[in-house]
Formats: C-alpha cells, structure tokens, sequence
C-alpha cells in the first residue's frame, strides 16, 4: 500500500467514526431540563425487613437505607447497607423493571416487586411504595381503608399487604409499617422517612 493509499484510508476510518459519532449523539435521550413534572418527587430514609417463621419462631432480618427518586413516569429506588454503599438499585416504569446490584450484574422484570426481593431476601411492595410514599392508597382499589381527620390514609390491605401509614409531611407519610403473611411467614417492612 502506498502512502498515499494509507493516507487515504485513514481519512475515510475517521470521517466514518465521526459520522457513528454525529449519528450517536443524535440517537442519545435527551436529559430533562428545566422544572421536574408536578408530580415528581424524592423520599429517603431506612428500611428494615423482618421475616418471622410462625411455625418455630425463627427470624431473618435485613436492614439499611434507601432513597426513592420519581419523575411521574420513571422511577429509582436505592438500597444501601447501614454504612451507606449502595447495595442495589430497582429501576422501573410501566410494565418493566431493572436491578442493578453492587457488583454490577442486572436482571429485568416486568414489574419490580420480584427484583427486590430478590436483592433483599424477602418481599417489598416496590410497586406499592410508587403511591403510598405519597400517601395514597393507588389501584386497586383497597380494602378496609381508613383515613384520618384530614382525609388522609391512614391504614388498609391491598396487594396482599396490610399498611398503616402515619407522621404525615406534606409529600405523605413518613413512617410505613407493611405487613404480609406468606404460608407460615410473618414479614413486616418498615420505612421509616427522614429526607425528602
């Protein structure tokens, strides 16, 4: 090949990579700017999930932090150790959901409940927690709903879960307790809100 030849390739390998790269970036989502939509929102705090066999008593706890950021169609939901790593993270919108743990393997869902689970050991209602960190109840309908003097839900069942819901702010709640019987397994989740 003559050096003009390999002049010539040359040129045409970076033409045709700044093309991939033009065409890249106009494939690139754009990030929001601007005002967050009026129903976005953020909640942080800790968690804790105890899971209590019934039938012998034995007990398996987990614990830690975790950080709830929504956009109105998107959201994110971290999990952190007590010391504060982050140890998973379920991302989700309608009808699919992602698990990013620490050590960078993903899994997808249709739907996030199953992925925190599987990151923690035992069920959460991440699909629930959409609307009741907001303080409503959300569809299905529920059942036996009660609700305070301001009008605000203050315990029902729904999704196989019973929530009491209290410490109001004015995004919601800031303590949810979430109880479910699964066989002979007693599981309680609390959060407990301290930012939002």
């Amino acid at each position: 090949m003559t050096m003009a030849a390999a002049a010539g390739l040359a040129w045409r390998c970076l033409a045709g990579g700044a093309m991939l790269l033009a065409l890249a970036a106009c494939g690139t989502v754009p990030q929001p700017t601007g005002q967050p939509a009026a129903d976005a929102f953020s909640r942080a705090g800790r968690f804790a999930i105890t899971a209590t066999e019934t039938s012998d008593g034995t007990q398996q706890a987990v614990q830690g932090g975790f950080v709830w950021r929504d956009d109105g169609n998107r959201y994110q939901l971290d999990l952190t150790t007590p010391l504060g790593s982050t140890e998973a993270r379920v991302e989700g919108q309608p009808g699919a959901a992602m698990l990013t743990r620490s050590n960078g393997t993903r899994m997808q869902a249709p739907d996030p409940d199953s992925l925190a689970e599987d990151a923690l050991g035992s069920p959460v209602p991440v699909s629930g927690l959409r609307d009741w960190l907001r303080g409503r109840p959300g569809e299905p309908a529920p059942q036996a709903l009660q609700n305070d003097a301001q009008g605000r839900p203050t315990s029902f069942t729904q999704r196989g879960w019973q929530a009491r819901l209290s410490r109001y702010d004015a995004q919601g709640p800031q303590l949810l307790v979430l109880e479910r019987q699964e066989g002979t397994r007693r599981i309680v989740v609390r959060l407990v809100v301290d930012q939002s």
